[in-house]
């Protein structure tokens, strides 16, 4: 009864607030636990979804400020469920962001997240014996982190990862749980993802210095005129990650995680307000282009693959270009063909939910059959019906050499070299040398030099050389007198044009390399390059000779052009 009285002792307006906001509560967890019943390929099913979802949690994030008095004395409220609601809203911003491929969503995610962490929302978690409130709360750090990395906030992952190694240490001495040694692993990865990067640049305090990988304003070499290039753009990309032993954190393996970023923009500031993203005018639109549309998929098995592949290739707008970027381990025929068809050169691997695979070199059981976890080049042949740009970075990236243009269709492939020399081996864990100089040719370079750290002035200085280089092989590509049309075809895309780029200027920098002497630790492309013009063009040779001057390691490169590899 005296419940009841006291119930009865609520103004109804009051009463109506907290009923309002039970209903926005209960309708906003109803539509985001509906978000992983969405599928995950195709760009249109889930638009209105997410929108309703935005909708939602937009008016509950409104109703709790405009209310937080009277849902602090009727409802209740504490501050860790206002921390949740924010935490599901940076959750949408990075899922939106995942799906579009929008840089700028993620300032969105990290200005909710960081909002979490400076008014303290999860604080009085750890006074409550409640372990699954804490794991929440674990599980903001940690997708905090990923959005973090994703930026290149390195200080504040360093800072939420010490935060994040005391609040395990105090859940695990509290509640002696199970999942200890998972959250352990959480720390071990995400340490190792910090450490990935083999060259540190520094400032004249010592403190390091965070360089973003993401196509700026000066980052491609621009079209000068009498350069004659197709109007193809990139639209949609598959970067893929089946590499064992790689470094990974959340899904993204090191190589993934340079990939993704080789192919965004730089992040713009959208307002700091609740828009449902995707919903506005295009008159509010940026005007320059947007990020090609990413699927990111760890360690799929071949028919998640397919699947993923088939969506992208039917969504494909008409002009534009499908990526496929395969850094997986590399399947090996066993036994002599008598064909050479595109089955019988194996591929790279695919994942098997069955096998448990040890080694890098995986074989068939019968020398009859094909491997079947493993993706062929002659399993990629029905896409090449639209432009395909594929680049493979694997211990079997040759097996893609052997492609057959069927449909006339403008089709490039880059190849990895197949190994490196013995005393660059231990690094593949911290991602390939080849993916890093797609996404950051300048420290792939150090490392190669030898260099493992360089004041913030000089590392300027070269970056600047290096855009002169770019700028150089763009000459050399679009003058090239023999040159597949198919680059060409290309090379109108600002994003494809630097990966050109910057693929001609590893190869070159590896067939100078006095360490890189055998034909496995060179590049390759399907269709051939003109070497001559192109990856041993003495211009480019000088130049590289001339960076290796700046950084006093001339000594590693062959001071005369070799011809004979």
């Amino acid at each position: 009864m005296s419940s009841g009285g006291a119930e009865d002792d609520i103004p109804q307006g009051e009463r109506k607030t907290v009923t309002d906001f039970c209903y926005l509560l209960d309708k906003s967890k109803q539509l985001f636990n509906g978000l992983r019943d969405l599928p995950q390929y195709g760009q249109k099913q889930w638009q209105s979804y997410f929108g309703r979802t935005f909708d939602v949690y937009t008016k509950l994030w409104k109703f709790q400020q405009q209310h937080r008095q009277v849902l602090d004395s009727r409802y209740g409220l504490k501050r860790w469920q206002i921390g949740e609601i924010a935490s599901k809203i940076g959750q949408l911003y990075y899922h939106y962001y995942l799906r579009t491929s929008e840089t700028s969503y993620l300032n969105e995610a990290f200005s909710f997240y960081s909002a979490i962490r400076q008014r303290s929302y999860y604080s009085q978690v750890n006074k409550e014996d409640r372990p699954e409130l804490v794991v929440k709360k674990l599980r903001y750090y940690a997708r905090f982190i990923v959005v973090c990395l994703l930026l290149n906030k390195m200080d504040v992952v360093k800072d939420l990862v010490k935060e994040l190694s005391d609040e395990i240490e105090d859940y695990t001495h509290r509640f002696n749980t199970e999942d200890q040694v998972e959250w352990n692993l959480v720390l071990q990865e995400v340490a190792a993802f910090i450490e990935a990067d083999p060259v540190m640049v520094l400032n004249d305090d010592n403190t390091i210095v965070i360089t973003s990988n993401r196509l700026a304003e000066t980052g491609a070499p621009l079209l000068e005129q009498g350069m004659i290039v197709g109007q193809l753009s990139l639209a949609d990309a598959l970067i893929i990650g089946n590499c064992n032993n790689q470094v990974k954190f959340s899904e993204l393996t090191v190589d993934m995680f340079r990939m993704l970023q080789a192919l965004e923009r730089e992040p713009m500031n959208l307002a700091s307000q609740m828009n449902k993203p995707g919903m506005q005018e295009s008159a509010d639109k940026p005007t320059r282009r947007e990020n090609p549309h990413k699927y990111l998929l760890y360690k799929p098995t071949f028919s998640q693959l397919y699947t993923f592949l088939a969506a992208s290739f039917k969504e494909l707008p008409a002009n534009s270009v499908l990526l496929i970027y395969l850094s997986a381990t590399g399947v090996f025929p066993t036994g002599r063909s008598d064909s050479e068809g595109p089955y019988d050169f194996g591929g790279v691997l695919t994942n098997s939910n069955r096998d448990i695979i040890n080694g890098d070199a995986i074989h068939k059981r019968n020398q009859s059959h094909k491997e079947m976890h493993c993706l062929h080049p002659g399993d990629l042949y029905p896409f090449t019906r639209k432009p395909l740009f594929i680049i493979v970075d694997s211990s079997n990236s040759v097996a893609y050499k052997n492609f057959t243009n069927l449909f006339g269709q403008p089709l490039v492939c880059l190849l990895s070299p197949t190994a490196y020399p013995k005393a660059l081996q231990d690094q593949s864990q911290r991602g390939s040398l080849f993916t890093l100089f797609l996404n950051n040719p300048l420290m792939a370079f150090l490392f190669v030099s030898g260099l493992s750290s360089m004041r913030r002035g000089l590392w300027e200085k070269c970056q600047e050389y290096l855009r002169k280089i770019n700028r150089d092989i763009a000459q050399l590509l679009t003058h090239s007198r023999s040159i597949d049309q198919a680059f060409l075809q290309f090379f109108g895309d600002e994003f494809l044009r630097l990966l050109l780029t910057r693929f001609i200027f590893c190869s070159a920098t590896m067939r100078m390399h006095k360490i890189f002497r055998e034909t496995r630790n060179y590049p390759e492309t399907y269709p051939q390059l003109p070497r001559d013009e192109t990856v041993e063009n003495p211009l480019l040779q000088k130049h590289i000779l001339e960076l290796a001057s700046l950084l006093d390691v001339r000594n590693v490169f062959l001071e005369n052009t070799i011809d004979d590899y």
